[in-house]
């Protein structure tokens, strides 16, 4: 898909991977929709041009107002690009419900209803992109992030079925699935923290442009899923292939990492 002249939403968009999708979509000519709680954040990302919807989307009312205002502004929307997300580090054995329903809100309910919502103009335009940022950890589980990968699984899951539900209409749909990259997501957190064991052990770290880059490209392409770095592919091979083995090695550095109950 050309990208040049399409007009793009993109939720998260006020930092991190988000505001880097925006000047990259931005640098290929695109017309951006912007959305996220801080609106001075999103301004900075978007410049005077975009459309800014500042929110909290884990609201219904800020879903539906997001689409509309994107409608009403530029009358259509070429590619949807799912950001928005929240970590929770907490183990799932002890991590508070509220937290847990927040998260799932945001990464999985709030994707799916903004997906719900501009699948129908995509249909009738017969065409589109929707793009879901996921993550490695929706293709193997980090015990230090549980929680967390339980929404991405749901995200690849749901992105895969849609692919297959709207290959009639033309509309392609790409799953990313970032590893480690450098932004702030970690502080964002609605509980607990990466353990700084875990950190230092994450030898392939990308920057959040080096991901943008990888999202367009993927867009430009009708790539089905992008994995950035490539080198994931290593560890999900691996585990398919060794799933014991991963998980030992996986259980033994967050143990070693792990804070005293």
């Amino acid at each position: 898909m050309r990208v040049d002249g399409r007009v793009v939403l993109i939720t998260g968009a006020s930092e991190g991977i988000g505001a880097a999708c925006a000047g990259a979509f931005a640098r290929r000519g695109a017309r951006l929709a912007l959305t996220a709680r801080s609106r001075e954040k999103l301004e900075q990302a978007g410049g005077s041009e975009a459309l800014i919807v500042a929110g909290d989307l884990t609201r219904e009312a800020v879903r539906r107002q997001v689409v509309d205002a994107t409608l009403a502004r530029y009358g259509t929307i070429d590619i949807l690009v799912n950001n928005a997300g929240v970590g929770l580090y907490t183990a799932a054995w002890r991590a508070s419900p509220e937290a847990a329903r927040r998260m799932f809100e945001l990464n999985f309910f709030a994707l799916l209803e903004l997906t719900q919502r501009v699948v129908p103009h995509m249909q009738r335009q017969r065409g589109g992109a929707i793009v879901n940022v996921g993550s490695i950890a929706g293709k193997v589980a980090f015990p230090w992030l549980t929680l967390y990968c339980a929404t991405k699984y749901a995200v690849g899951a749901l992105g895969d079925g849609l692919r297959m539900e709207l290959r009639p209409y033309n509309i392609q749909v790409t799953t990313v699935c970032p590893g480690h990259v450098e932004t702030g997501f970690g502080a964002h957190a609605l509980e607990g923290g990466l353990p700084e064991r875990i950190r230092r052990a994450s030898k392939f770290s990308i920057t959040a442009e080096q991901c943008a880059e990888a999202i367009v490209k993927g867009v430009e392409r009708g790539a089905r899923t992008v994995m950035t770095p490539r080198v994931g592919w290593l560890l999900v091979a691996l585990h398919r292939l060794l799933p014991s083995l991963v998980d030992s090695q996986m259980a033994r550095l967050y143990h070693a990492a792990e804070p005293p109950v």
